[in-house]
């Protein structure tokens, strides 16, 4: 793991700035603290701040083939390297490090553009062709690590994080687009190439981009969740061994490293099974981190213990109060980079912190399981919508709504008319491509009330952007099958894996490793009928099934309980933290012009009297103050800063 920035000369004048350079890489040194790396020439600049995992001596980048024609910085893992590197050395290649990086060079000199498909990784790629005078820019199939670029003075910056291109020249603009935070409110993230920072873009998921003297390129797509595969036609316990066998491939595979590597382990269902593979089928040392809260209504510490008493792990976990998660927020504001409805990624930067602290730079997690195998309780409300729709009269509706969010105290389930009321729909689950997120979305749509009237102005609908970005990717499809598509394109990708996956392990230099989202295991789920997925209402039936016996019963049949974290409660509990009341001050309101001053404060002045708040207003006010957060830091007082020399360098001119 490491982070990655870089310019592009378009119309520039064709000269190096090594400056440049440092100033963008500096802030990425929380991805990489083990050293950095410099490339450049009249026309293009690389800088790599490394996080040594693999080769942990001769791994440094840039690196380049024989001849220096093609350069190449790297953030990610290439998990499938000993078999590429064994295959290009067949073929003739000369390597001169141990790393995964440098089978990139190699692998692109067979191949061109095309060496992605052959990629089982994680991965955010900047390769220079000198021949071709082009960088080429490439992305991970999930979208697990971030890449962003923007075009400024004749020349295209790139990097890692966005504020690797907010150092990169003073004079570049920097605001935030009114379309894209109605976009995150409503939809919880951007839609396809959009940041919350106007003019900067982030490289899709399973896209390329390739950037030259002409310009930049539109982005190319070179993979897809394809559900119009046909499913299987084997039998449920084929099935159950081809998954269980996947997986198990998958997590082997991820372990490959220089360094120890631990897991998060939650209590729930997906860790439990990362966890207990490595148990079972490797010999890898178990060592698993958690996060467990003080507020009981959050804590899972009784599954936790149950999964480690069996699994026998050595075991760790940081104990989260409603002040710590205050306390974190700005810097989880700062890591994420965009405004977040829940505070959700908090603990998790704090988790991470704990697993640096014992000296590990690598975990495994369960995420990704609940988009690809049908977890999530969107898509069991979709379900009892379609079938009250269908059978209005049932007498086993009432038994359906009780079992949808056992977990809430306060669900919307316990009172049975206001249920039928909430999920009751007049619209046919197939004449909507987003059935399954519509009351989600009507939710966030609340959020946007309180944006000011100049950043309501003159915008769209972001469920029709959706549409137009995902709409055409889901003809033919069911109502569970499009919701499947719909969270790993904007949720999963654009929201869980930017703000809690990748940013809040980088934040300490921690990697997180996904194994089920390895593109084999994501291209097998997509061909599971649907009735495997989700059997009545036991999500994810197939996976249960193929780790029976291999986690405690009570593990494995435990109704799905998301990940959350206290909102309100955090900010306006027992103290509220300096920042909070600055931030959502009227002063600073209208400072940043993005919301309605008036609302805001009604709504602080509501959550000061009663922190207990419904989960619209939990959203907005984590979802204001988070943009606030952002305004504070990335814009009004944006000071990047950068060393006169760095420490621990190599540098390459060519």
């Amino acid at each position: 793991m490491c982070g990655v920035a870089g310019y592009f000369n378009i119309q520039a004048p064709p000269e190096g700035s090594l400056r440049c350079l440092e100033r963008m890489i500096w802030p990425l040194r929380h991805r990489g603290p083990d050293g950095f790396g410099f490339f450049q020439d009249d026309l293009i600049g690389f800088a790599h701040a490394r996080l040594s995992i693999i080769d942990l001596e001769g791994g440094w980048q840039p690196i380049c083939n024989e001849d220096r024609s093609v350069w190449v910085i790297f953030n990610g893992e290439i998990f499938n390297y000993l078999e590429l590197r064994k295959q290009l050395v067949g073929q003739g290649h000369h390597f001169s490090t141990e790393s995964d990086t440098e089978v990139i060079v190699h692998l692109y000199e067979e191949k061109g553009s095309d060496f992605v498909q052959d990629l089982n990784g994680q991965f955010a790629i900047a390769l220079y062709d000198t021949r071709k005078q082009s960088i080429l820019l490439a992305r991970d199939r999930m979208g697990i690590r971030p890449l962003f670029y923007c075009q400024h003075k004749g020349r295209c910056y790139f990097g890692s994080e966005i504020k690797a291109i907010f150092s990169a020249d003073p004079s570049l603009s920097r605001s935030i687009d009114p379309q894209v935070l109605q976009d995150i409110f409503t939809l919880w993230s951007p839609v396809g190439a959009d940041t919350i920072f106007t003019g900067v873009l982030q490289l899709q998921p399973g896209y390329i981009l390739e950037i030259n003297r002409q310009g930049v390129g539109a982005q190319q797509q070179y993979w897809d969740i394809d559900y119009h595969t046909p499913v299987f036609n084997a039998s449920e316990d084929e099935l159950v061994e081809e998954l269980r066998a996947l997986l198990i491939d998958s997590v082997r595979l991820q372990l490959r490293a220089d360094v120890p590597v631990g897991a998060y382990l939650s209590g729930g269902l997906d860790s439990s099974v990362i966890t207990s593979l490595i148990r079972h089928y490797t010999t890898n040392p178990l060592r698993t981190f958690s996060v467990a809260f003080e507020d009981a209504v959050y804590d899972e510490r009784p599954e936790q213990a149950k999964v480690i008493n069996y699994l026998h792990t050595e075991h760790d976990q940081v104990v989260c109060s409603y002040a710590d998660i205050a306390e974190a927020f700005p810097r989880v504001i700062y890591h994420a980079e965009t405004p977040i409805v829940r505070t959700a990624p908090a603990p998790l930067f704090l988790l991470s912190a704990l697993v640096r602290k014992h000296d590990y730079k690598v975990v495994l997690t369960g995420e990704g399981s609940d988009e690809i195998l049908g977890g999530y309780d969107l898509f069991k409300e979709a379900k009892v919508r379609a079938f009250i729709s269908a059978q209005p009269h049932s007498a086993c509706r009432a038994m359906l709504l009780k079992r949808l969010y056992p977990y809430l105290a306060l669900s919307p389930t316990r009172s049975a008319s206001y249920a039928q009321q909430f999920f009751a729909t007049d619209v046919h689950p197939n004449s909507d491509v987003f059935y399954a997120h519509q009351p989600r979305w009507k939710n966030g749509q609340f959020l946007n009330r309180f944006l000011s009237d100049e950043c309501k102005a003159a915008l769209s609908s972001p469920i029709e952007k959706a549409a137009n970005s995902l709409a055409r990717k889901m003809d033919g499809q069911d109502f569970f099958t499009r919701a499947q598509y719909v969270e790993s394109k904007l949720l999963l990708a654009n929201y869980l894996l930017c703000s809690q996956g990748d940013r809040m392990g980088m934040a300490h230099s921690v990697e997180g490793r996904f194994p089920f989202l390895d593109h084999r295991v994501v291209e097998f789920a997509a061909r599971i009928p649907v009735r495997l997925k989700m059997r009545g209402l036991n999500e994810k039936y197939l996976l249960k099934k193929a780790m029976r016996g291999l986690l405690p019963a009570a593990i494995v049949e435990r109704k799905k309980q998301p990940y959350m974290a206290p909102d309100i409660l955090s900010f306006f509990g027992a103290t509220t933290p300096p920042y909070v009341d600055y931030l959502l001050s009227p002063d600073s309101l209208n400072k940043s012009g993005l919301f309605n001053a008036d609302m805001v404060v009604n709504l602080v002045a509501k959550c000061r009297v009663k922190a207990r708040q419904g989960f619209r207003e939990n959203m907005a006010l984590v979802g204001i103050l988070s943009t606030q957060c952002l305004y504070d830091q990335f814009i009004a007082n944006w000071r990047p800063d950068c060393p006169l020399t760095l420490q621990n360098t190599r540098r390459i001119i060519q």
